[in-house]
């Protein structure tokens, strides 16, 4: 008997379609920090390169949709992959390219992060793309993660006389093929971030976090990731969005300021909190008349 030519991985392996990000702080390498701080095993296939730091985004610079079909088929050849997730995609050629890829894994949950803007303003996904993403990709997402300016924007409609309810926004995302939606409260003026999930019957959960000071680059590729992590290793979609948003937080709340901007999410706390217990331990047996800290 031939061995089978997938076997079975010890770690669920993600694929991510993502820009890069030199600070880490969003994009591949914020994806890749989180999946691998979940207990995944991420693949990749970069969307586009750009030129950003903490403060914002100087410049992106798409590879080809060939360049990126490559990436993928090739370790989709060789790899199983429990998730997908979608981050940046650079171009609309990259947005069809994408779209026809996923397409031959539709049993495969994907998770998709609509970035259309930094957290500073500035805009990473022009008309053109959002319209291949809306007629190319929500109709094969498992699971949306837009916050509220992008929600509206993606389901924002000619006859509108007035802004939408994120309700309304949510209902629409899902008529156009979403399955589910969870529209993050982070732009939102509230005394705490409001995360409502969505499923085609309506609000399947609402969350209530607390609102910490600051602002913080890639929390939304963070909550992603973490989402698809959590799917990946066999979490259904509410449970991974529950779990995946108190993954997220306490990145938040141990974030750290790395340069002159925003603040970075700490997706490695747990081991910091690990290592912090143990220096107590040692300097405790080094020091035995210590006291325990009351």
């Amino acid at each position: 008997m031939n061995p089978s030519p997938h076997p079975a991985p010890s770690l669920p392996q993600v694929l991510v379609f993502a820009a890069s990000d030199p600070s880490s702080g969003a994009g591949i390498q914020a994806d890749l920090l989180t999946l691998a701080s979940l207990g995944c095993h991420p693949l990749t296939a970069i969307t586009a390169l750009t030129v950003q730091d903490t403060v914002g985004v100087q410049s992106v610079h798409p590879v080809s949709a060939e360049l990126l079909e490559q990436q993928a088929r090739t370790v989709l050849e060789d790899m199983p992959v429990a998730a997908f997730k979608i981050g940046v995609l650079g171009s609309v050629e990259n947005a069809l390219a994408v779209a026809e890829i996923v397409s031959d894994y539709p049993e495969t949950p994907l998770v998709f992060d609509p970035v259309l803007a930094s957290g500073r303003g500035d805009e990473l996904s022009g008309e053109e793309i959002i319209s291949a993403i809306r007629e190319m990709l929500l109709p094969q997402t498992t699971l949306l993660t837009p916050n509220a300016p992008e929600a509206r924007r993606l389901a924002e409609s000619d006859d509108d006389e007035s802004e939408p309810s994120l309700d309304v926004c949510a209902q629409r995302l899902i008529n156009m093929g979403v399955q589910y939606v969870l529209i993050t409260g982070t732009h939102e003026s509230t005394p705490d971030v409001v995360n409502t999930l969505y499923g085609p019957e309506g609000v399947i959960r609402q969350d209530r976090w607390d609102r910490l000071p600051g602002s913080y680059h890639g929390s939304g590729c963070t909550l992603a990731s973490a989402i698809a992590g959590c799917i990946a290793a066999g979490a259904s979609v509410e449970d991974a969005a529950r779990d995946a948003q108190d993954y997220t937080w306490q990145t938040l709340a141990n974030g750290f300021r790395g340069g002159m901007g925003q603040f970075i999410p700490d997706r490695l706390f747990w081991a910091r909190d690990d290592e912090d217990e143990a220096g107590s331990d040692a300097e405790k047996s080094s020091n035995p008349e210590q006291p325990d800290a009351p």
